[in-house]
């Protein structure tokens, strides 16, 4: 496994905590989870809800369990705050589970970085909704989100 920077690095300003942004929810919308887990550090601390992870291994093992059960998942993110070496953002993804139940999870992260740009730290609180298919909000093909699509803001979340 690798330890490459990944740009933008710290000190972040606006312009590249946006960037940084967009890129770790494009990462995300890939559902790879070996992939994703090559841009946090290899001893990557988590607390996702009250699931806490070390590691690049528990991460791949915490994703892959994750898209088993939230199939159909699309993420925007957005930032809410940025320092030198930390970002704050505030998401929401769309999922539905194996009885066809659509599910709108919102919630908000904690990011700090190393010098490379990897991320050491990620603190997340999630809590799901559940909406009707016909309030769904996020409608493009699976991956990447279009950059026409609009984001949280603009839809009202």
């Amino acid at each position: 496994m690798t330890d490459q920077a990944r740009p933008p690095v710290p000190p972040f300003t606006y312009e590249t905590a946006v960037v940084k942004v967009r890129k770790a929810e494009d990462a995300w919308n890939t559902r790879n989870p070996e992939a994703v887990s090559l841009a946090y550090t290899v001893d990557s601390r988590w607390r996702n809800r009250s699931v806490f992870l070390k590691g690049r291994a528990e991460i791949v093992s915490f994703l892959t369990a994750k898209w088993e059960k939230e199939r159909e998942y699309r993420l925007i993110k957005e930032i809410w705050a940025f320092a030198e070496d930390r970002i704050a953002v505030r998401f929401a993804y769309e999922w539905h589970d194996a009885e066809e139940k659509w599910w709108r999870s919102y919630g908000n992260e904690n990011w700090e970085f190393d010098t490379n740009g990897l991320m050491a730290m990620r603190h997340a609180s999630i809590n799901d909704v559940a909406i009707a298919e016909s309030e769904r909000l996020f409608h493009w093909p699976q991956g990447r989100r279009p950059d026409e699509h609009p984001g949280l803001s603009a839809l009202g979340l």
